[in-house]
């Protein structure tokens, strides 16, 4: 399938952003590079004997091969609320929206879930964390599509496991995915995503909030924003150009909560295909033409799902380094989490 548009010379201008960053600076700190990339996760997905049945749901991407890059807060809500290992299965009954946490040999225990759940939670208040993967499925940990009993035993897959539940409204930013859904290549690529950005913002805050800051932080992420929708990064732009009329608390407040629905959208092939596009639009000029019919034809393979993303993204990042363009040196979209995980292998 073959793009007939146009390619554009580049993204527009967004007055004092843009300027400064078509100038050499140093290249942006890679989020493993200082403070760790820090995750709760549901203690069983890592090994831990601590399901109903006494067993565990050891998952090799999560333990071997995204642990070499992060930090794991293990959390077991239904064993450290005091259930013992092993124990009768638990299921939710009820209203979905205020479930109750039943036992089957019938025992209530949403009060003792909750009061531990409020305990955890406000632990975690101090803890920086980037992102949670729950159990799929848990009355407890499920973040979606949790079995929820109504009178007369019909079951709905509409509820939230209570202690997951409770953590999404407590951290509404921080990303949450359940294990079953990062075996979806793009979701799981999603999330890893999402997960180094919060790391990165978490740094840009740290370092003290300042207009400039914030400026160069949303001009290292523009094709990162744009890759996930034009909404998003037109607004997020907008803010930014407008941050004088804000206090800085709110200005870094709003541009939070944007940046964490941007990421939240998912990313399409036609989607980055205009990214890659407006890359190109960088170095073209500078391009043989031979070499910018290698680059043409193999945006296409990607736009005709021929290829797998790392093959245009090699091939940019071959050029940016040849014709030393630092604007594109700069964007996080070119690297936002470390290659060794290989997720742009898959989308």
């Amino acid at each position: 399938m073959s793009d007939k548009r146009p390619l554009p010379a580049g993204l527009p201008v967004e007055s004092d952003s843009d300027a400064s960053a078509l100038s050499p600076r140093p290249g942006p700190r890679l989020a493993t590079a200082g403070a760790p990339v820090r995750l709760l996760v549901s203690a069983c997905l890592l090994g831990d004997k601590v399901r109903y049945d006494g067993q565990h749901k050891y998952d090799p991407f999560l333990a071997e091969t995204l642990g070499r890059f992060v930090e794991w807060e293990r959390v077991c809500p239904e064993s450290q609320c005091g259930m013992p290992t092993p124990r009768p299965s638990m299921h939710l009954v009820g209203d979905p929206r205020a479930p109750r946490l039943v036992s089957r040999k019938g025992a209530d225990l949403t009060e003792q879930m909750r009061r531990f759940t409020e305990e955890e939670l406000r632990r975690l208040e101090d803890v920086e964390l980037c992102g949670f993967v729950c159990k799929k499925d848990s009355p407890t940990s499920g973040m979606t599509r949790v079995k929820v009993y109504r009178e007369g035993g019909m079951a709905e897959r509409v509820g939230a496991g209570l202690f997951t539940g409770a953590f999404m409204a407590r951290f509404p930013l921080v990303p949450v995915e359940e294990e079953g859904r990062l075996h979806d290549a793009g979701l799981r690529e999603s999330f890893i995503e999402r997960i180094f950005c919060r790391r990165r913002w978490l740094d840009l805050v740290q370092g003290g909030r300042s207009r400039g800051r914030l400026v160069e932080f949303h001009s290292d992420h523009k094709f990162l924003l744009l890759a996930h929708g034009r909404s998003g990064y037109t607004e997020l732009g907008r803010l930014v150009a407008s941050a004088k009329a804000h206090r800085t608390e709110a200005l870094f407040a709003a541009y939070e909560q944007g940046l964490h629905a941007a990421l939240a959208q998912r990313t399409t092939v036609k989607k980055v295909t205009d990214v890659l596009q407006h890359m190109l639009g960088f170095f073209k000029k500078q391009l043989t033409g031979d070499e910018k019919a290698e680059l043409l034809e193999t945006i296409e393979a990607y736009h005709g799902s021929l290829v797998p993303l790392i093959v245009p993204l090699t091939l940019i990042k071959h050029y940016v380094r040849k014709y030393e363009v630092s604007y594109l040196a700069r964007q996080v979209f070119l690297s936002p989490y470390p290659a060794e995980l290989m997720l742009r292998n898959h989308v």
